[in-house]
């Protein structure tokens, strides 16, 4: 059986207007001092996809508007809500003064795998992804309300910022909008 690529016009896009005032799923992507601006511009790209509602840039972390991050985003960087934090930390402290419960995404004693992690609807998230060598500062693992670590089982230690950030936000958004996203 053979399948039809579809065209753009098919997909049905929402216009940065549309996406703007679209429903997001209850989540915030932390970026703590990532260096990549590849990286950035992926994150920007995959939060559009799934509707995250907010992108908080720390620290060394680019932001918009930037050659580089608009590589990879493709325009999402316009579409996506984002702040700037110099210290992760500030960023962290809003964010539980207003009541969202704060995941740092490491490899830490007690972390949790997405799959254990149970979402609750009615609760707002928030996950931080770390620099590519040194990942989530301590101090601000310190403060999160947990960690996120996602089982490997090769001889790598770790995954791409951008990678890691394409599954946990699908994981988010497959436990919190899924069903009334489209």
């Amino acid at each position: 059986m053979k399948r039809r690529k579809l065209k753009l016009e098919e997909l049905c896009r929402l216009s940065v207007e549309e996406f703007r005032e679209a429903k997001k799923i209850p989540l915030v992507v932390v970026l703590d001092n990532v260096r990549s601006q590849h990286n950035i511009g992926s994150v920007f790209r995959t939060s559009d996809a799934f509707r995250v509602e907010e992108i908080i840039l720390c620290g060394i972390t680019a932001t918009p508007p930037n050659a580089e991050i608009h590589k990879s985003a493709l325009g999402a960087e316009d579409s996506v809500k984002w702040r700037y934090f110099e210290e992760t930390l500030t960023a962290v402290d809003e964010l539980k003064a207003n009541g969202y419960i704060v995941y740092a995404v490491e490899q830490a004693e007690q972390s949790l795998s997405p799959e254990q992690l149970t979402l609750k609807r009615d609760c707002r998230y928030a996950v931080i992804l770390g620099h590519e060598v040194h990942g989530v500062q301590q101090t601000v693992v310190d403060v999160s309300d947990g960690c996120l670590e996602i089982p490997q089982y090769g001889t790598k230690h770790s995954l791409n910022v951008s990678v890691t950030a394409g599954i946990v936000i699908w994981d988010f958004f497959r436990g919190l909008k899924q069903s009334d996203a489209k």
